[in-house]
This record gives C-alpha cells, sequence and structure tokens, in this order.
C-alpha cells in the first residue's frame, strides 16, 4: 500500500475499507493513526489540509488489497490493517517483528543461508564493516537475529520517497506529484523525496536536440 500510494505509515495504519473504492481504484485519505507512548488514537483528519486527499491505486496494488481483504477481516471499525488480535497496528512492533525479518527474507538486510539439516548460517556486516556470522538451527531463527543486530536496512518511510522519486522519474508532473503526497508546497516534494535519476544528462541534451 505504501510502495504503491506514497500513504505515510500512520495513514496506512489509519486506513479503512470505506476509503477504498475497488471500482476506480482510488483511496480516500481522510484519517491518521497516531501513536503516543505505545497508545494508538485515530485522528479524523490527515497532517494537514493538503493531506486530506484522493489518491490512484496501482493495478498491483489493488491486486494484494482484494487479497488481503479476503485473507484477513477487517479491525472492530473497518480497518484495513490490524494486529493478530484484530487492534491497532504499533510501528515499533511491526518494525521489529514483521518489517526487519521481511527485509532479510528478501535479501536487503544481512543474508540467511541453509548449511544443511537444522543448520542455517546468518550472516551480516556491522556498523565497522566487519562481516559477522552465526549458525542457529532454525531459518525463523537466523532470520530474527540478523533482523534483530543487522545495522541499517531500508525504512519503512524510504516506501513513499522511492514512490514520489518513481513518479517525477517517469514525468509525472510535480504539481500531480504534489498533490498525491499530501504537500502543500511542491519544493517540499522536490527537496525531500526526489533526486536524481538514472539517464539524466541523456534526457536533457534530447530536450533540446530538436532545436537544432
Amino acid at each position: 500500500m505504501a510502495g504503491g500510494t506514497g500513504l505515510r505509515w500512520g495513514e496506512c495504519t489509519g486506513l479503512r475499507w470505506e476509503s477504498l473504492n475497488v471500482t476506480t481504484k482510488t483511496v480516500e485519505v481522510v484519517r491518521v493513526a497516531v501513536e503516543v507512548a505505545g497508545t494508538v488514537t485515530i485522528k479524523p483528519y490527515p497532517k494537514s489540509r493538503a493531506g486530506r486527499r484522493a489518491v490512484p491505486v496501482p493495478d498491483f496494488a489493488a491486486d494484494l488489497l482484494a487479497a488481503h481483504q479476503e485473507a484477513f477481516p477487517a479491525g472492530p471499525r473497518g480497518e484495513v490493517f490490524t494486529n493478530s488480535s484484530a487492534g491497532p497496528l504499533r510501528r515499533t512492533l511491526f518494525r521489529a517483528r514483521v518489517w526487519r525479518p521481511s527485509l532479510v527474507r528478501a535479501g536487503l538486510l544481512g543474508d540467511v543461508s541453509r548449511l544443511g539439516h537444522f543448520k542455517w548460517r546468518a550472516a551480516w556486516v556491522d556498523l565497522d564493516g566487519v562481516k559477522c556470522s552465526a549458525e542457529f538451527t532454525t531459518e525463523r531463527e537466523a532470520v530474527a537475529h540478523v533482523a534483530k543486530i543487522a545495522p541499517g536496512g531500508l525504512r519503512f518511510h524510504d516506501l513513499r520517497h522511492s514512490y514520489a522519486t518513481e513518479l517525477v522519474s517517469r514525468g509525472v508532473p510535480v504539481n500531480d506529484v504534489q498533490a498525491v503526497m499530501g504537500h502543500e508546497k511542491p519544493s517540499t516534494t522536490l527537496n525531500l523525496y526526489t533526486h536524481r535519476s538514472d539517464g539524466r544528462d541523456q534526457r536533457i541534451r534530447d530536450a533540446f536536440a530538436s532545436s537544432r
């Protein structure tokens, strides 16, 4: 959801099915979940006036949401995403139990490989650049160890960054990117969520090629 729409963490966790239109493939951002000292509350409005917006949902995300709806019951107020007890998602727990282990399994954080029967190797690089490893009897233990001890790794918010950068790189006008990101100023979109893209120099040259 975050990778396909650029929604913030609180906008994703505060999302309800009533705000998703599966026919038009659009999500209405009208509320956010806010976590303070381990307690999650819902605010009936986004971060700013610009934050209240409609965002198109790409096909891949719409398909995954449909599968999610079939596999998992909605929360008590129609929440799309909940924990295993149908309660609100807490960011710190999600990061430790779901997000970082998923990075390990996807090959984006450290490495876990099978050495033999009941033997798994966990490998990672520490803050000093030293390669470290340890052996475990199950894959789950190896993944959990790397997720806990390996430094760095993709952040949840990086999905929002990638979303905006991808749109700009593919030629979507900045004012349109600003609107779906919920920014009040286009400069925020450009300064925070975009960077130099591959092939930039050649595209600039090509833009003037026809003027000769």
